[in-house]
């Protein structure tokens, strides 16, 4: 088991401690249905933001106006985020010492906050002109950069998420 250092944040020790963090943690059956969850929502989430990444590469569904492709999957994707998200800060307070001295939970949580970053950039000044690409099958550099960024963000979150659960750094 890896060793927690004496000197946490007051607020990881409290969250561990607490009877939420110890509740979820010792639950027979809450932990497994709150990961299970989380796993199923990401599925969702990510599985929907590859086939738009793919679009945005011009390496799938070439022959649907990306617009379109984008207005049909952003609120799978933001469903599956918002529960990914809640399920998964439930389950870092149950194991929150654990989880803050994990370099691998660092990793991920730098991912994923780079591929926020990724998204918002998108969203926010990228997909302005959405429309324009519509009747070409590659869309413009920038669409194609963020579709690859947001791929291997969102590899990179999953890898150091899952490597997480075994205590190697």
């Amino acid at each position: 088991m890896q060793a927690v250092p004496a000197s946490l944040p007051a607020i990881i020790t409290w969250m561990n401690n607490s009877e939420i963090g110890t509740g979820i943690r010792e639950s027979t059956y809450l932990f497994p249905i709150i990961e299970t969850t989380h796993v199923l929502a990401l599925s969702i989430s990510v599985g929907v933001l590859i086939w738009f990444d793919m679009r945005l590469m011009g390496w799938a569904m070439r022959h649907q106006p990306i617009s379109h492709v984008h207005k049909q999957m952003t609120p799978f994707a933001l469903i599956g985020f918002l529960v990914m998200f809640t399920t998964g800060f439930l389950l870092f307070w149950s194991e929150a010492e654990r989880c803050y001295v994990s370099g691998f939970f660092r990793a991920k949580v730098a991912f994923l906050l780079f591929a926020g970053l990724n998204a918002a950039i998108f969203e926010l000044r990228t997909r302005k002109t959405i429309h324009e690409w519509d009747k070409h099958p590659i869309p413009p550099v920038q669409a194609r950069i963020a579709g690859l960024i947001s791929l291997i963000s969102w590899t990179a979150v999953i890898a150091a998420g899952r490597a997480t659960a075994y205590k190697l750094f």
